[in-house]
């Protein structure tokens, strides 16, 4: 390990890992952007979105933390970035405190953002049940009885709640309506999110054989784990394409500004085999997805 937790402060910031967050708020940006481009914005439901999924991402990442830690993926032989738990500076139980605290916090700006948002108690219910479903997802990665991250799927978590279910969710309450072309740029950002989980999953790759998590790279291996990385970056492009040309948009191709840096991280990935030489390029994917949903978003309201 490259890093020594010493105190409360710095064991609890490396729990949270800031470094995710930008990821976690993409897919607010990017549907609020669409809705601004569609003449349906709303500033509240940006806000009290981008709280809530921040605290479901660091509800999600304490969990992570506990689980891998209690289920053995964060042994001596982890090469990755030191945990909390496993340092023993946090104790198992006020993790898992503040796991309940985090849920708690997650369920009622989640409830506030739904009340100010829809005016059907219908679709009220139907929200907080996907709510509840985030919570679950997010609590059950590497925690439980019978993670799924530890089955491989998590992968597929990803891409639904990071692309799919977060930018098609929050664009319905910007517009209480739905247009099914968004599922192309809600697809571009859960390929890029599948792809940092896949980037982890591969620097992880030794340290999860051995705990018996079987992630993607671990059940297919290195070198298709990095075609599978590269096959993200290019499909996540290609929606972008689609959605420019479906919804004559051509402003929204400025996203492209950004396929070089992804080019060059695809490269890295396959060219590092160290576990420290690839941990930078996780934070590097998720700055530059968000980067991505930035140029997106300004090119398309600039050229509506």
């Amino acid at each position: 390990m490259d890093i020594t937790l010493t105190s409360k402060k710095q064991a609890w910031l490396h729990a949270i890992r800031l470094r995710t967050l930008p990821l976690a708020l993409a897919s607010i940006l990017m549907a609020s952007f669409i809705a601004w481009f569609h003449g349906t914005f709303r500033w509240e439901v940006t806000v009290l979105a981008a709280l809530t999924t921040t605290l479901l991402q660091i509800l999600s990442n304490l969990a992570n933390d506990y689980g891998d830690s209690v289920h053995g993926a964060d042994s001596d032989d982890r090469e990755g970035p030191i945990r909390a738990v496993q340092s023993g500076v946090i104790q198992p139980t006020e993790m898992k405190n503040a796991m309940i605290l985090l849920g708690v916090l997650s369920f009622l700006c989640g409830v506030v953002l739904l009340y100010v948002a829809l005016e059907s108690w219908v679709l009220f219910f139907t929200f907080i049940g996907i709510g509840l479903l985030s919570i679950f997802a997010a609590v059950n990665y590497t925690s439980g009885a019978n993670p799924y991250g530890y089955m491989g799927l998590g992968d597929i978590s990803v891409f639904l709640f990071f692309g799919l279910v977060g930018v098609l969710g929050t664009y319905f309450l910007h517009s209480l309506d739905f247009s099914s072309t968004l599922i192309l740029p809600a697809l571009s950002l859960g390929f890029f999110s599948t792809a940092v989980l896949n980037i982890n999953n591969i620097r992880d790759i030794e340290s999860d054989h051995k705990a018996g998590k079987k992630s993607i790279p671990v059940r297919i291996g290195r070198k298709a784990a990095v075609r599978y990385n590269w096959a993200l970056i290019i499909l996540g492009n290609v929606s972008l394409l689609a959605f420019s040309w479906l919804e004559n948009a051509p402003g929204a191709l400025a996203a492209l500004l950004v396929l070089p840096l992804m080019v060059g991280i695809g490269k890295n990935v396959g060219q590092k085999t160290k576990s420290s030489e690839l941990d930078p390029y996780l934070k590097k994917m998720a700055i530059s997805t968000l980067l991505w949903v930035l140029a997106f978003g300004v090119g398309l309201v600039s050229f509506s």
